[in-house]
């Protein structure tokens, strides 16, 4: 059985994602992480509403990726849940995330998150388990408009948890003063940019730190979610015309990165599942990188 952990799974892509695990094998069970446990228990209700036999593949952990506390808790009823297995995940995909806030806030969620998951759950998965990181093309785009130096720093291999931690709090105070940032080779103090180039180190990281496993970043496209929704919105057009797609249409990526067959290690790929530069943007359709 192939048990998969996917956070910020009641809604969005996070919810698409699920009925996809479920529907791409029958042996694929599906831990739904969800901030809140009501919403995750209505998220799995909607699913086995689609699929009766659902029911018994699909158990609810509550899981707040931006507390310690919840994610060590969540951690500990998978270890629980699975018992008889000594390994009892085949992957986990970080797919929770924020999209407006404090640059405290979003990089809370979308970079300390993911490191405590990844912290709390690396020890329950398989040899060759896969961790998927569920990312953003405006990581590579932050990227490309960063220094020379800052470009090597996201892209670095060999990349510490100490040097992204230090980062992330030598900019915390700086919010709110472009220049400050653009000084220190950055872009500019965008918050979900940088968190998404900061995710994307974060790939990198844990890849050259555990190669046994598969680690691999994409981003699923511009999909109409909560997180993109403002847009269409603020711009009096809608998700549509805008060029927004449903949220089945970001699962692509991710799948392949959970079940496809992978070369190499600590890469990012597009929306259309093919792999991509982490300095730079690549149109779906668009040759594949093949850079280092």
């Amino acid at each position: 059985m192939k048990r998969i952990l996917v956070t910020g799974a009641n809604k969005g892509i996070g919810f698409a994602l699920a009925e996809a695990i479920l529907t791409h094998a029958e042996d694929t069970f599906l831990f739904l992480g969800s901030r809140d446990a009501g919403r995750g228990q209505d998220a799995k209700a909607k699913l086995v509403a689609k699929q009766s036999t659902w029911g018994e593949r699909i158990e609810v952990v509550e899981l707040d990726v931006s507390q310690d506390e919840s994610v060590t808790q969540a951690a500990a009823k998978v270890r629980e849940l699975s018992s008889s297995e000594d390994t009892p995940l085949y992957g986990v995909v970080n797919n929770a995330g924020i999209g407006q806030g404090s640059l405290q806030q979003v990089l809370n969620v979308n970079v300390l998150g993911i490191h405590r998951v990844c912290s709390a759950f690396l020890r329950l998965l398989q040899p060759q388990g896969r961790v998927v990181i569920v990312s953003s093309a405006s990581g590579p785009n932050f990227v490309n408009l960063c220094s020379q130096e800052k470009q090597l720093f996201f892209l670095k291999k060999d990349v510490t948890w100490s040097e992204i931690s230090a980062l992330i709090e030598e900019c915390l105070p700086l919010e709110g003063n472009d220049k400050a940032f653009e000084t220190r080779g950055l872009w500019d103090g965008r918050a979900y940019g940088f968190s998404k180039a900061l995710a994307n180190s974060y790939t990198l990281m844990l890849a050259n730190e555990n190669p046994s496993l598969q680690v691999n970043a994409c981003t699923p496209g511009f999909i109409e979610t909560d997180l993109t929704r403002h847009y269409a919105e603020s711009s009096g057009q809608t998700p549509t015309e805008l060029g927004m797609k449903p949220p089945i249409a970001g699962t692509k990526a991710p799948m392949f990165l959970l079940f496809g067959e992978l070369e190499g290690n600590g890469r990012y790929y597009g929306s259309d599942a093919v792999r991509s530069p982490m300095d730079s943007y690549r149109s779906p359709g668009d040759p594949p990188y093949e850079g280092d």
